[in-house]
């Protein structure tokens, strides 16, 4: 695949604010407590909901090495994070800054699949990713983090969250459905506060 990396001040679904610098460890702590005390209640609280499932089982099972991205527009991109000269990625309150991310080897199949003549294919990747073709038109950034490196806070997403569009009938797929997998099956966690300066950005044509 023949994509360009992002700008190198970027070192190495969305605006941001700042965090403090984190510490690198091998992998996210299973117990939360990459998060903050708010955060790790939440994060309990979630996998008392999915039990037997729990988080930790969710990132073992669907996100080898503990990488996960993410997908943006890159008109979203030039708008939120540059120009805002953003610290972190999400979907910003008091709380913190909170996006969607995907094993970022299901990321990386789908967009190879979805490749014509050096540009992607927002049907075939939406197809690909279970999501709405209409997320992906026109240029797109893709960006990549290491949970474990970064000892960034992951959980299972839950209803409260940003971003989280409650469905209204049992036939609606563009929106949000307890268990750690978008709609069309894709395995999902919460991150928050993904730093911009710990991400990998890469542009996809």
């Amino acid at each position: 695949m023949r994509w360009t990396v992002g700008t190198p001040w970027l070192g190495a679904l969305l605006a941001g604010v700042g965090c403090s610098h984190a510490t690198a460890v091998l992998a996210p702590p299973p117990d939360g407590s990459a998060c903050d005390t708010a955060q790790a209640a939440i994060a309990r609280e979630a996998d008392t909901r999915a039990m037997p499932w729990s988080a930790a089982q969710h990132l073992a099972a669907n996100f080898p090495n503990n990488r996960v991205s993410w997908l943006m527009t890159d008109s979203a991109f030039q708008t939120y994070i540059v120009k805002a000269n953003a610290k972190n990625f999400g979907r910003c309150n008091d709380s913190g800054c909170f996006l969607f991310a995907a094993p970022t080897g299901r990321i990386l199949s789908a967009i190879e699949q979805s490749m014509t003549n050096g540009k992607h294919d927002p049907a075939v990747l939406g197809r690909a990713l279970g999501l709405p073709a209409k997320k992906f038109e026109g240029p797109l950034r893709l960006m990549t983090l290491d949970l474990g490196t970064t000892r960034t806070c992951a959980r299972l997403p839950v209803d409260s969250d940003p971003g989280a569009w409650k469905c209204t009938r049992p036939e609606d797929s563009d929106c949000f459905k307890f268990g750690g997998y978008t709609s069309g099956g894709l395995p999902e966690v919460m991150v928050i506060n993904a730093q911009v300066s710990h991400t990998e950005v890469r542009e996809v044509p």
